[in-house]
């Protein structure tokens, strides 16, 4: 039986996981949930996070998937225990797995207020090597933009810059994209980082880390990656979503509307 994986974001910040497990697992089943009728998660408070945690969670036990991607960092900082506790499945975060994979003593994390505020990433890599420099800047504009469809303007090539400053100032070694979205704007954070700073997207190490689950990986080169095992549904504005879905993965996808009715909260 082919696995199942239920990957979740708030919107379609999650397909930068999505293609990175499809290049390397290809053969896979997935349903990606996009949480669209909520995001942004980045400006929400850790117990609307939490909250939401637990709907999708269950909604993915209902569907049966045989394990759950968190591809939002937020979610991940916030409320991976919630997904832990109510899934019963194996879950697989990014904030662990790009963590793992630090070997500079000075590390700079862009993420979501929320993801800053929960102090997570520094404290997933201080864990892992004592002693390293880690320093959070939040950037509340960033996926709002990016939902919006604004990646390669102006105005976000500006705000970047002014996001990326304080840690180019401080000499990081390495630079974490701690959002899902991030990756998304790639290019235009490169035009300002130093080429002797490393960027990491940690959806390439959660892909790396499914190799236990998957098995040995079967890499693919076709573009678009995207298999017909793929399913895709959001919490608003399918029609939208499907849109700004298809320069991401390289065809329109089919978006079915889904309703993730409020459940009892685990705090």
């Amino acid at each position: 039986m082919i696995p199942c994986l239920g990957i979740f974001d708030s919107g379609v910040g999650g397909f930068t996981v999505l293609n990175r497990v499809l290049e390397r697992h290809r053969n896979i089943s997935c349903l990606y949930l996009g949480d669209t009728a909520r995001v942004p998660y980045g400006e929400k408070k850790p117990f609307q996070i939490r909250s939401i945690a637990s709907e999708i969670v269950q909604w993915f036990r209902v569907q049966e998937v045989s394990a759950i991607l968190v591809a939002c960092n937020t979610t991940n900082s916030l409320a991976f225990d919630i997904v832990q506790d109510v899934a019963d499945i194996p879950v697989m975060g990014l904030i662990n797995s790009a963590s793992a994979t630090i070997t500079e003593k000075r590390v700079g994390v862009l993420a979501t207020s929320a993801t800053v505020s929960s102090r997570a990433y520094k404290k997933h890599i201080e864990a892992i090597r004592p002693g390293t420099l880690v320093i959070e800047k939040a950037c509340p504009e960033l996926v709002p933009l990016i939902e919006a469809g604004h990646s390669s303007a102006n105005s976000i090539q500006k705000i970047a810059y002014e996001y990326l400053q304080p840690l180019l100032d401080a000499q990081v070694e390495a630079i974490i994209l701690g959002c899902s979205h991030y990756p998304l704007i790639l290019p235009v954070l490169q035009q300002f980082v130093p080429e002797d700073v490393r960027i990491i997207d940690p959806a390439v190490a959660m892909a790396c880390q499914l190799d236990s689950l998957l098995g040995q990986p079967e890499f693919s080169f076709q573009y678009p990656v995207l298999s017909s095992n793929t399913r895709f549904y959001v919490t608003s504005d399918p029609i939208g979503f499907a849109t700004k879905a298809t320069p991401l993965i390289g065809i329109r996808p089919e978006v079915e509307l889904i309703s993730l009715q409020p459940k009892a909260c685990f705090f």
